[in-house]
């Protein structure tokens, strides 16, 4: 599932407000047991908003030092 910063914006309004139903611009309505899973839920869009702007873990290419002598 691709999250949006709207989604983002959505859910943390919903906490500030204490709604536990928020519906997301692509139609979702997702109604929450507990402001715990609300706020569960609102970092696992931050880390996906994260990775997906080039967030995560960086891979590293090292290139040798030495040369041949020719």
């Amino acid at each position: 599932m691709a999250f949006t910063q709207t989604d983002l914006d959505t859910i943390r309004a919903a906490i500030a407000s204490g709604i536990m139903k928020v519906r997301y611009a692509d139609g979702r309505e997702i109604a929450y047991q507990s402001a715990e899973a609300m706020l569960k839920a609102e970092q696992r869009i931050m880390d996906a908003l994260a990775t997906g702007a080039g967030g995560g873990p960086r891979s590293r290419r090292r290139t040798p030092a030495w040369r041949n002598g020719c």
